[in-house]
């Protein structure tokens, strides 16, 4: 055999297997198209309703949304303005709640000084003059004592101090 016959033949069983292979995958098109256009009129017959269904419902309700989404607005618009004077009302409270601690620990300190204003006039205009006197009597005991001649044994005076002067 002629290497050409070799070659026409060797050809042409690669075309004939090449038309078996597209043969083979036009069926399997034709059968996948079959199944395809099946699933498209299911589609159509469930699918299509259900939507045309859903958007006549949002048709229809698109009024009521846009209202509520506008009372949403104006309730927002109404919170928020109560907010704002609520804020408004609590600063002044906290400021005027401020001026009064102000105010009481100025109280509270001018009390202060005068009461320690007034315990220093107590201690000098009546126990320097108790203390003194205190002294003075004091003195006057021992020399009295020692003018009469009491003394103790080993020679000492004995100085007694009397119960009332040690309240101070």
């Amino acid at each position: 055999m002629d290497k050409l016959t070799i070659f026409i033949a060797i050809t042409s069983a690669a075309i004939v297997l090449q038309m078996m292979i597209l043969g083979g995958m036009f069926l399997a098109l034709r059968k996948t198209t079959s199944k395809m256009e099946a699933l498209a009129g299911e589609v159509r017959t469930r699918a299509l309703p259900a939507i045309e269904q859903a958007q006549a419902m949002l048709t229809e309700l698109r009024p009521q949304v846009n209202n509520i989404m506008a009372n949403v607005n104006h309730s927002t618009d109404l919170v928020r303005g109560h907010m704002t004077r609520l804020d408004a009302t609590i600063h002044d409270a906290l400021d005027r709640t401020r001026l009064q601690v102000i105010r009481t620990d100025e109280l509270v300190s001018r009390t202060l000084d005068k009461v320690e204003d007034t315990t220093q006039a107590v201690h000098n205009t009546v126990m320097s003059p108790v203390r003194q006197l205190s002294g003075i009597m004091h003195g006057i005991s021992v020399g009295l004592n020692f003018l009469i001649g009491r003394r103790s044994r080993n020679g000492r005076e004995t100085v007694g101090v009397p119960q009332d002067e040690m309240f101070i």
